[in-house]
Formats: structure tokens, C-alpha cells, sequence
């Protein structure tokens, strides 16, 4: 399959370990969502999604409703997404997406991380022609229609791009139709089973077997932080 559809996801559930890392981010993922388009998740394309990506985890049901209902109850915590870009060792971009409720907190912490590991923080936006930003769901090849016909119903809502391999289907969308492509799967009655926005970069770069060794401790250090929901690399 192309570049396109490379999640690391193994890379990082290795980086997490335990289910008491990704589960909280998860739920973090699940109550952003609630907040940002109500606690319906058929009204709410972005909650349905990370409801599936949580399921998908073998979250528990106990622990998905919690964590709507810290979007909607009366202790409900206020998360803000916020974006850094910096620079790791021997020049790898990274840019981190996060969602916290102590934005002084997940910037110290993210600034200590590339301090301690050799690489700096820069301005909000460094990176934006060097990372393509896309929409990306998986799930199974639908028995009841065939590729073209799948193709032509998903077009209205955004379809860049669409593949098959081993009866899996990765299809691309833009970036901004992320929740218009999930509206559609699930009118189709698909549930994904990975669906996510995705930063690519626009020039990959290899790393040695050293250089990496020492990119991966930031890398592990970013993804150990309970505010960082996301971490994108130009790493080819």
C-alpha cells in the first residue's frame, strides 16, 4: 500500500506499552469530540469515529461513556487542541497535536522534551508546506457493492483517492471532509476500522539505525505525555 496509508501505529502502541497509556488517550480523543459536536454520537461524525478507533482498542464500554460524560456532566473538563512544530535530532520535523486543560503545562513539557533531546520548538506554521494534511479511513471491502460502485458513492463526500488490498479498503480524503466522509461510510453502513486525520509529509527523509535511536527517545517522551494526541514525523 502507498506512503499514504502508513499509520506507525505499531511503533507507537510499542512506545505506549500498556492499555493505561492509550486508553486515556482515547478517552481524551472521545470527550474533545463530545464537547466540540454534542454527545450524539449519529449527530456527531467525529465522536462516532473516535467511539470506533476506541473499540477498535478493545476500550471498554464503562470508559467510553465516562468519557463523553466529561464532555457533558457537571464536572466536565474544557480541553483546548493546540499544535506545536519543532525540530528533533539530526533535523527531523515533528509536529505534535494535543489537547489539554493546562495549556502552561503542555508547553513546558513539550518545550523540556526537545530541549532535553537536542531539538528546539518553532513558530506555529513552520511546517505547513512541508506536511500534506489528509482525512484516512480503513474498514473491509463491503460484500454488498463492488469498488466502482463504492468509488462513485463516496466522491460527493470528498474521495481522493481509494485502494484495495487483501479485501481492505484505505480511502483519502481531504483534510475538511474528514466528517463528511465519515457521515457517508456510516449512511453505507461501513464502520471503519481505523479512521483518522493524518499529517504526510511532502519529502520523506531516511535516518540511520544510530540517528533514529536518538530521534526515538523524543519520539517516546511525546507520546508518553498525556496531553499529546498525535505525533507526525517526516521520517520516510
Amino acid at each position: 500500500m502507498g506512503r499514504a496509508f502508513e499509520f506507525r501505529k505499531g511503533a507507537k502502541l510499542k512506545r505506549w506499552g500498556k492499555m493505561s497509556r492509550v486508553f486515556p488517550k482515547l478517552g481524551k480523543a472521545i470527550t474533545v469530540a463530545a464537547k466540540e459536536g454534542g454527545p450524539d454520537p449519529d449527530m456527531n461524525a467525529r465522536l462516532r469515529t473516535a467511539i470506533l478507533n476506541a473499540k477498535a482498542e478493545n476500550m471498554p464500554k464503562e470508559n467510553i461513556d465516562r468519557a463523553i460524560q466529561r464532555a457533558v456532566g457537571k464536572d466536565a473538563v474544557d480541553y483546548t487542541e493546540t499544535v506545536f512544530e519543532g525540530k528533533g535530532p539530526h533535523g527531523v520535523l515533528i509536529v505534535c497535536e494535543c489537547a489539554t486543560d493546562n495549556n502552561n503545562r503542555t508547553v513546558a513539557n513539550i518545550k523540556s522534551f526537545f530541549n532535553k533531546c537536542g531539538g528546539q520548538l518553532m513558530t506555529n506554521g513552520a511546517f505547513n508546506f512541508m506536511f500534506e494534511k489528509k482525512s484516512v479511513f480503513i474498514f473491509e471491502k463491503p460484500a454488498s457493492m463492488d469498488l466502482e460502485e463504492l468509488e462513485m458513492e463516496l466522491i460527493d463526500a470528498g474521495l481522493d483517492e481509494m485502494e484495495e488490498h487483501d479485501g481492505e479498503v484505505s480511502v483519502l480524503a481531504e483534510y475538511n471532509d474528514f466528517g463528511a466522509m465519515a457521515a457517508k461510510l456510516h449512511d453505507l453502513g461501513i464502520e471503519p476500522s481505523k479512521s483518522k486525520r493524518e499529517r504526510f509529509a511532502t519529502n520523506p527523509v531516511e535516518f540511520t539505525e544510530d540517528q533514529m535511536v536518538e530521534i526515538e527517545k523524543l519520539l517516546e517522551k511525546l507520546d508518553e505525555d498525556d496531553d499529546v494526541a498525535e505525533v507526525f514525523t517526516n521520517i520516510a
